[in-house]
């Protein structure tokens, strides 16, 4: 064999490796937007990357088969599937979080008659990875791996209290949706919201995410790095969940987390 006839199938060897990772990385590009967006069309995917509808379309096809991406309720949108919610609670469960929030959940779901959820950040989103729920007749339907704007939600708040506004913009996207008349949409005001969440502790929503839906929410911290790498939130109706009782609720709230810190063996998202 000579040399030349050697290095025939090593070079094509190349060449299929770097097409497969340039794959890769498409798919995680689309994974991002969709993240991102919450619900988006294959078109405006393929505006954003610069490349075919086709393109995106396999893409697209290929995680939905894997779960990653599902039709969102919209023909023609999608969303995260929940093979993204598998690969989360793999992650907060390496700290053991899951596993020593959810006695507390389960307590506080029961002292509020409230839905209680753990929650930490995806893209723009938040993404639920526990919940307990109260036995009330009336209470919010919700489940794990529900993903939700973060600036509509008061986990969200929380969860992105820390970063820089040029972070928050570069995190959140150009543009703040109204889902509801009380969902903020003006990254000035926005920025006085999270101002508001770090000097208190904690953060709420009045009907910002939907009508008649209120949340109180609280930072979960790592041991190592005091860093937030999760929010536990008690959501409810606005008749039950009214605005004056945020304050005291947060209080509670924070009880249980840190007691829930404490029992931490390692940081979480270390």
């Amino acid at each position: 064999m000579s040399e030349s006839e050697a290095t025939v199938p090593a070079t094509q060897g190349v060449e299929g490796k770097a097409k497969t990772v340039h794959a890769v990385e498409r798919a995680i590009d689309v994974l991002e937007i969709v993240a991102a967006e919450g619900r988006v069309g294959a078109s405006e995917i393929a505006v954003r990357l610069g490349v075919h509808k086709s393109t995106v379309s396999r893409l697209i096809a290929s995680l939905q088969q894997r779960g990653f991406v599902e039709e969102a309720g919209v023909r023609g949108k999608y969303q995260l599937g929940f093979a993204v919610v598998r690969l989360a609670e793999a992650t907060v469960a390496q700290s053991g979080l899951v596993e020593v929030a959810q006695p507390e959940c389960d307590r506080l779901a029961d002292a509020f008659g409230e839905t209680v959820n753990l929650a930490v950040l995806d893209g723009a989103a938040t993404l639920n990875v526990l919940e307990a729920r109260s036995d009330r007749h009336v209470a919010l339907r919700t489940w794990v791996g529900q993903v939700t704007p973060a600036h509509a939600t008061a986990t969200g708040k929380v969860l992105v209290s820390e970063m820089t506004s040029g972070q928050l913009r570069g995190r959140l996207g150009p543009n703040l949706s109204a889902l509801t008349p009380n969902t903020i949409t003006d990254f000035r005001a926005f920025d006085v919201e999270l101002e508001h969440v770090r000097s208190r502790g904690w953060a709420s929503t009045a009907e910002e995410l939907e009508a008649g839906l209120n949340s109180i929410a609280v930072p979960v911290r790592s041991k190592v790095t005091n860093r937030i790498v999760a929010s536990i939130c008690v959501s409810g109706p606005e008749y039950r969940l009214a605005p004056e009782r945020f304050e005291a609720v947060a209080l509670e709230l924070a009880d249980a987390v840190a007691r829930i810190e404490a029992q931490q063996s390692v940081g979480a998202g270390d």
